[in-house]
């Protein structure tokens, strides 16, 4: 099928209340206009250099999301245009983010991303942690952030009942934080689980192969 009609496919399959973050990494400025041209705001980058190629030679209103892990020093670069910063992975990372957020006199978007996934992945916040940062976010720290909701991906395994578990997790973490602080965004969900991750509650999936085809690495 085309990029066209896979994205349609997408769309078909998402419930009103679920935002479409279309995963653009690795493919090409043309081929993000095109899904552009379909109506597409929200795009997915997860590393800053290539994101700084793209920015400029698209469209000024595309919806910029970073979704890869992002390193201290590279905050600096994206400060100015990022519209959610969905890997806050650190307490380290988040204050970088807050200083750059106030050079730039604006105030930034950002998930917590936090590990649910039962095999060994690289990055992201235990429970305890994310909900330390959470409390210090609702005393004060961090002014120039907001704390928009949670991100999460679950193990790369065929067992929907671990997948689902750990989906859980994090959408048990989202309702009690947002006792605290009404939250907006519950991350979850990938080309190839997503429908099980809107099932657990997701309302905003990150899909990328399924739209533009398999990845030319």
């Amino acid at each position: 099928m085309s990029i066209e009609q896979n994205y349609q496919d997408i769309l078909s399959q998402l419930p009103q209340n679920v935002k479409l973050v279309a995963v653009s990494k690795t493919n090409p400025a043309e081929k993000i206009k095109k899904v552009y041209d379909l109506g597409q705001r929200a795009f997915g980058e997860n590393k800053v250099q290539e994101l700084l190629e793209k920015q400029p030679v698209l469209p000024n209103d595309i919806e910029w999301h970073l979704i890869g892990h992002l390193q201290t020093n590279k905050v600096k670069y994206i400060a100015d245009f990022i519209s959610m910063i969905e890997s806050i992975d650190s307490e380290k990372l988040l204050k970088e983010v807050d200083k750059e957020a106030a050079k730039n006199n604006r105030k930034i978007n950002v998930l917590l991303q936090v590990k649910i996934a039962k095999e060994e992945t690289k990055f992201g916040l235990t429970v305890g942690e994310a909900k330390e940062i959470f409390n210090q976010y609702l005393e004060g720290n961090f002014p120039n952030i907001e704390i928009k909701g949670l991100m999460g991906m679950a193990s790369f395994v065929d067992d929907e009942t671990q997948i689902r578990e750990e989906f859980y997790v994090l959408k048990n973490l989202f309702d009690d934080l947002s006792q605290l602080k009404p939250l907006e965004t519950l991350s979850m969900g990938m080309s190839g689980d997503f429908p099980l991750a809107i099932e657990c509650g997701s309302n905003s999936v990150r899909v990328g192969s399924a739209i533009f085809g398999e990845r030319n690495y």
